[in-house]
C-alpha cells in the first residue's frame, strides 16, 4: 500500500514538474520565445495567402492561443511532450514514475527540450512526432485504441507543420516496409499502415488547410527556392550562370559575380532576390536553375550533398535563431495582434538578455556523444542480430537522425536549429540505455532477427 501510495505521488510530482520546467525559459523570459519564422506563421490566418516555408497548419495552430497569448500554445507542447515521454517509458516497460521523474529532468537540463517547447516554432514536434511513429507503427499492441487514435492525430498534425518532419515521418515508413521482410513479426504490416495513414492525412491536412485560407489547392510553396539558396552557397548556382549566361538571359546574370555568399544571405538579407521580385519573380528560375544543374553537374551535386548532410550532423547547438533582431516578427505582432506588443518588448529575449554560450557548453557535448550512443546502442543489436525494442528505438532514432540531415543539410543547408530540434531523442535514447544497465533491468523481451 505504502509502496502504490508513492507511486502515485511520484507521478503526480512528475506531471507537474516536468511540464512547468519545460516551459520555464518562456516563464523566466516573460513571453513565448520567438524565432524569424515565427510571424510568417502567424500571418496566415490574416493574410490568406500562401508564402514559403510557412505552414497554414501550424499558422492556424498559433492563432488558436492568441488571445491566451499563446501559453495555451506552451501548455499543449508541454503536456504533449510529457505524454509522449511517459508513454514511450510505458511502452519498454519502464513505467515507473521516478525513472520518468529523473529521464524528464535531465533532459530538460541537458538538452534544448525546454527552450523548444517554450517557443512558437514547429520544432518541438519533430522530436515527438519520430517517438509517436516508434510508438504506434512498433508497439502498437501495448498502447489501447484511445491512445492509438491519439497518437495518430499527432502524427498528421505534425507531419502537416513542416515538409521536413513529413520527410523524415515518410522515411521512417518506407525504411520500415523495406525491413518488414528480414524483421517478421517485429514490425506490423498493420502497425506500418496506420503509420503511412496518418502521414498522408498530414497532408492531406495541409492542403486543406491552404485551400480554406488562400483558396489554393496547393503545397507550401518555397522548395526550389531554399534548394537554390544551398546551391548557391556551394558555388554551383555561379558556375551554372557562368556557363550558360553567355546564351541564355536569365535575371540573375547580371549579378552572377556578386552573388551573396550563403543562401540566408540571398534570400532574407536585402540582396538583389529583393529587387527581382522575391519568390514571385525569381520562383521558375530558381527552379529551372536547380533542376538543371543537378543533370550539369551530378558529381559535384552528389559530393556538396554528402559535405552537407556530415556537416548538419555536427550542428547541434541550441538557440540559433533566438538572439539576433527578429523584425519580421515583431512587425507581424504590432500589425495584427498590437494587444500583445506591450509584453513582447517587455521580455528578456527582446532585451538581448538570452546568451547561450553557457547553455551551448553543456548541451553540444551532450548531443553528440548521445549520437554516439545510438548509433552503438544500434550497431551492436544489428551484429548479435538481437532486434528488441531498444534496438528498434535506436535504429528509429539513428535513421531519423540521418533522414534529418540528409533533408534539411541538403535542401537547406546546415543549421544548428535543423540539429538541436531532434537530437534531444538520442539523448532520450541514451538515458533509457542508461537506466536498464544501472538497474539491471531485463523487463523487455527480446527478439533475435532468426526467430519463427
Amino acid at each position: 500500500m505504502r509502496a502504490r501510495l508513492a507511486d502515485t505521488g511520484a507521478i503526480w510530482i512528475a506531471a507537474v514538474v516536468i511540464p512547468a520546467f519545460l516551459i520555464a525559459p518562456a516563464l523566466w523570459n516573460g513571453y513565448p520565445l520567438l524565432q524569424f519564422d515565427t510571424g510568417g506563421y502567424l500571418a496566415r490566418w490574416y493574410e490568406g495567402y500562401l508564402v514559403p516555408s510557412r505552414s497554414t497548419v501550424f499558422g492556424l495552430y498559433l492563432h488558436f492561443g492568441e488571445g491566451s497569448d499563446f501559453w495555451i500554445n506552451l501548455g499543449i507542447q508541454a503536456l504533449a511532450t510529457f505524454w509522449i515521454l511517459q508513454l514511450t517509458l510505458r511502452v519498454l516497460g519502464l513505467a515507473q514514475p521516478f525513472r520518468l521523474l529523473w529521464i524528464g529532468l535531465l533532459l530538460i537540463l541537458t538538452t534544448a527540450l525546454p527552450w523548444l517547447s517554450s517557443m512558437l516554432l514547429t520544432d518541438i514536434f519533430s522530436g515527438l512526432s519520430v517517438l509517436a511513429l516508434f510508438i504506434l507503427v512498433l508497439q502498437g499492441e501495448k498502447i489501447s485504441p484511445i491512445e492509438k487514435a491519439s497518437l495518430f492525430v499527432f502524427i498528421a498534425f505534425s507531419a502537416a507543420t513542416h515538409s521536413a518532419t513529413l520527410g523524415v515521418l515518410l522515411g521512417l515508413c518506407l525504411l520500415g516496409l523495406i525491413a518488414k521482410p528480414l524483421l517478421r513479426r517485429r514490425i506490423a504490416l498493420s502497425g506500418l499502415l496506420q503509420g503511412m495513414l496518418s502521414i498522408a492525412s498530414g497532408a492531406m491536412m495541409l492542403l486543406a488547410a491552404n485551400h480554406a485560407l488562400s483558396g489554393q489547392w496547393a503545397w507550401t510553396p518555397g522548395g526550389y527556392g531554399v534548394a537554390f539558396g544551398r546551391m548557391l552557397q556551394d558555388g554551383i548556382v555561379a558556375r551554372y550562370l557562368n556557363d550558360h549566361c553567355p546564351h541564355q538571359n536569365f535575371k540573375l546574370c547580371p549579378y552572377r559575380d556578386a552573388l551573396p555568399a550563403t543562401g540566408d544571405q540571398f534570400l532574407w538579407g536585402h540582396s538583389m532576390f529583393d529587387k527581382l521580385g522575391r519568390f514571385a519573380g525569381l520562383d521558375d528560375e530558381m527552379g529551372y536553375i536547380v533542376t538543371h544543374s543537378l543533370a550539369d553537374y551530378p558529381a559535384w551535386q552528389a559530393e556538396a550533398a554528402l559535405k552537407a548532410t556530415a556537416q548538419q550532423l555536427l550542428h547541434v547547438a541550441t538557440g540559433e535563431g533566438c538572439t539576433e533582431w527578429l523584425g519580421h516578427t515583431y512587425g507581424i505582432i504590432k500589425r495584427y495582434i498590437p494587444s500583445q506588443t506591450r509584453q513582447m518588448d517587455a521580455a528578456r529575449q527582446q532585451r538581448k538578455e538570452i546568451n547561450f554560450s553557457a547553455v551551448n557548453w553543456l548541451h553540444v557535448p551532450v548531443a553528440l556523444a548521445s549520437m554516439l550512443v545510438v548509433l552503438s546502442l544500434f550497431g551492436y543489436g544489428a551484429w548479435r542480430r538481437r532486434f528488441d525494442d531498444s534496438t528498434l528505438l535506436a535504429a528509429t532514432v539513428t535513421f531519423a537522425l540521418l533522414g534529418n540531415a540528409m533533408i534539411c543539410g541538403v535542401i537547406s543547408g546546415p543549421h544548428d536549429r535543423y540539429g538541436a530540434r531532434l537530437v534531444w531523442i538520442a539523448t532520450f535514447t541514451a538515458l533509457i540505455a542508461a537506466s536498464r544497465f544501472f538497474t539491471d533491468d531485463d523487463s523487455e523481451l527480446s527478439d533475435d532477427l532468426g526467430a519463427p
